[in-house]
């Protein structure tokens, strides 16, 4: 949204297209209108970091923090004492091979999915084809 309202801003555009294939290999376009409200909050954002780059100063933007850097992962801790730890750990344990069998079922249940079918049921289970080509599974009702 920013390179486009920076775009539009530039060129003194009303309007840009955006184009994109889809993780599905769908093609979508959208047309996105200038925001010229959204473009002067923008254009002072660039303006205050680009006087930053020049000065060598620290970035401070509407007096929101900056990212934290991230803190290297280097002790080894034992949770034996905690209650909480204990408590998700065995239902971890407990339903660990039902998630297994559970993902394995989908994978199976996907192959079975005709490659020209929108929707499959039977047995309580519904399989939906999207249109990006992902089938998600619900649960059906059964009397």
């Amino acid at each position: 949204m920013a390179q486009l309202q920076h775009n539009m801003w530039v060129t003194a555009a009303r309007m840009a297209v955006l184009s994109i294939i889809t993780g599905g290999g769908k093609w979508v376009e959208m047309t996105i209108p200038a925001d010229p409200l959204y473009q002067h909050l923008l254009l002072t954002a660039e303006k205050k970091f680009w006087r930053c780059v020049q000065s060598g100063g620290p970035p401070h933007l509407f007096g929101v923090e900056p990212p934290r850097p991230k803190v290297e992962a280097v002790r080894v801790i034992d949770m034996s004492e905690s209650n909480s730890w204990s408590e998700f750990a065995a239902i971890y344990r407990d339903t660990r091979h039902a998630f297994l069998e559970h993902e394995r079922a989908k994978t199976e249940l996907k192959v079975l999915v005709p490659e020209d079918a929108k929707e499959a049921s039977g047995h309580g289970v519904r399989a939906k084809r999207s249109k990006s080509g992902a089938i998600s599974f619900e649960l059906m009702h059964v009397d």
